[in-house]
């Protein structure tokens, strides 16, 4: 790559010449310079075999080991209060033995309709106590029009932070999924996306899962305990919590740094949405985010040694809670490395900021 710099210009870096900076700069996080030009290491776009089905917690434990060593991609949507966790894989289509013709038992209407009947009783339910008059049912002609996460915004803006509320919608999800099973093939750049939905707060952590050959089942586990958490403090937490995994990384500033080749990691994000625009909904919304997110911080990330996402840090604005996460993050992290090279490369600190 070009690192354009202020203090030595234009370097050309690489894991030949460079190795420490340019692993680095891979992951520089905006601090060590622009970079100008990369080359990068393509492979051909894939046609995917997509597979869906619904598992729960006793099965997953069981088969777990498996999928991972057998599907190229896996990721697993657990839905709160419910044992329900929605499987999908995929695969190269040269390499699929499974019915890639596999004709699903239920329609897109037939799947949505759950959803589509829970909407409708909860208008009539909040319309009667005066407090869905904006969501009459007169005003949602195209109501069959909706997606899945269109309608499931339009659910929680009813009550947003109402648990029982929140586990109905949850439920009818976990009924859309189950109807949804099935395959579908397509290229890697269409598969791979996932619809995340409206506007939404999500803390997304990562953390050490063992080896590929030799998983350490820490992945699940962690997952139980957060789900026993929300259990346990009532939290209002929406579908779905989305757990995946990727193989290690080189970068040493990467939440996936390692030496181990055959490591991996899994990535956990837990999710509220914003679908209202009142400004006093959304302001309740993001405080019971926030509450979600400490409890998750203080109860599972130092026992599992999980670290946030880098574009998903939240900066506290309190002075030691800012210290207390500097200092954690330094376990982690080569700050000093970093830093060193940061005096070298930006003396003046034209790429810093009020942050960092």
């Amino acid at each position: 790559m070009k690192l354009v710099t202020p203090a030595k210009g234009t370097l050309e870096i690489s894991k030949e010449k460079d190795p420490e900076l340019f692993y680095l700069a891979r992951s520089g996080l905006g601090g060590l310079g622009v970079i100008a030009e990369v080359t990068i290491q393509c492979v051909e776009r894939l046609e995917l075999v997509e597979h869906t089905f619904v598992s729960d917690m006793n099965e997953n434990r069981k088969n777990h080991k498996k999928r991972l060593a057998e599907n190229k991609h896996v990721k697993y949507l657990r839905i709160p209060y419910i044992d329900t966790v929605v499987v999908v894989s995929c695969n190269p289509v040269s390499k699929w033995r499974g019915p890639t013709k596999y004709k699903p038992k239920y329609g897109k209407d037939e799947a949505l309709q759950p959803v589509r009947e829970l909407y409708q009783e909860s208008l009539k339910k909040y319309a009667a106590v005066g407090t869905a008059a904006q969501f009459s049912p007169s005003n949602e002609p195209g109501i069959n029009e909706l997606s899945i996460t269109e309608l499931r915004d339009k659910l929680l803006s009813l009550d947003p932070l109402n648990k029982e509320h929140v586990i109905k919608v949850n439920h009818a999800e976990a009924e859309f999924w189950k109807k949804s099973e099935g395959y579908r093939v397509g290229w890697s750049d269409e598969i791979l996306g996932f619809d995340c939905g409206g506007q939404q707060w999500v803390s997304e952590t990562c953390f050490p899962a063992g080896t590929l050959p030799k998983p350490s089942m820490e992945d699940l586990k962690y997952i139980e305990d957060l789900k026993q958490l929300i259990e346990r403090e009532g939290i209002p937490a929406p579908a779905p919590i989305e757990q995946r995994w990727t193989a290690r990384s080189k970068s040493p500033v990467s939440p996936t740094s390692s030496t181990g080749e055959e490591d991996i990691f899994s990535w956990v994000g837990i999710i509220m949405y914003l679908p209202t625009m009142d400004a006093r909904q959304r302001k309740e919304i993001t405080e019971e985010f926030f509450h979600y997110r400490r409890l998750t911080q203080s109860r599972l990330w130092d026992e599992y040694s999980s670290y946030e996402h880098w574009a998903k840090i939240e900066v506290p604005k309190d002075k030691e809670e800012l210290a207390t996460l500097q200092e954690r993050l330094k376990k982690r992290f080569p700050v000093d490395t970093y830093n060193k090279v940061r005096r070298e490369l930006d003396p003046h600190k034209i790429f810093s900021n009020a942050m960092c």
